[in-house]
């Protein structure tokens, strides 16, 4: 775990750096095509049921979640996604500010996705198998995205996140890094096709 907080730290850190010209080139787009912030923050369930703000480019217009569907977004043509959020979510280049999350270590660069703490469940309804998912910081990536993403229930994605935690180990989490690269290039089940329950902002 030392490891892994380390080459989170690093990662993360170089990410940042690497990906910094993107970050103001999507911030200005953000900012120039549609009102409200920059940024988008929602409180998350981390490790241990802890809760802290998660940080993505706002891809949705302002209060989106009390509009239409909520949290629920079934597809790429819901009217609350602006034009660069439509790219965004595509590309999932949404989700390069959660590096400062990882820095400041609410989140890994892998591990199961936070989900929001009333949905689907507040923390004490877990049961006691579903409330291993939070023994472990929860990441940008995990075991889940890159084998059904959006494409199945919250209760199936947590049974995934389970078998991570159990299976945890460093190789593991290189080969997922790797597998993200690839789901990302092919945009696969962003909005979960099949019987999707996807959360905003997945």
């Amino acid at each position: 775990m030392f490891v892994k907080r380390l080459i989170d730290l690093l990662g993360s850190l170089i990410g940042m750096i690497i990906v910094s010209p993107i970050v103001i080139i999507i911030a200005l787009s953000v900012k120039l095509t549609s009102k409200g912030p920059v940024f988008f923050k929602q409180e998350r369930l981390g490790k241990n049921g802890k809760v802290f703000k998660i940080i993505k480019f706002r891809t949705m217009v302002i209060n989106a979640e009390k509009m239409g569907h909520g949290l629920k977004v079934k597809n790429e043509s819901d009217e609350r996604i602006t034009r660069v959020g439509k790219l965004l979510r595509a590309s999932s280049l949404d989700e390069l500010p959660q590096l400062w999350n990882v820095l400041m270590g609410d989140m890994s660069l892998v591990g199961p996705r936070p989900p929001v703490p009333y949905h689907p469940y507040k923390y004490e309804e877990y049961n006691s198998f579903q409330c291993k998912r939070f023994e472990m910081r929860p990441g940008i990536t995990g075991l889940a995205q890159v084998t059904v993403r959006n494409s199945v229930s919250w209760d199936e994605r947590i049974k995934i996140d389970v078998e991570y935690i159990e299976r945890f180990n460093l190789w593991l989490d290189i080969k997922i890094l790797f597998r993200t690269v690839i789901k990302v290039i092919k945009c696969e089940d962003i909005y979960g096709q099949n019987k999707k329950e996807a959360l905003q902002g997945k």
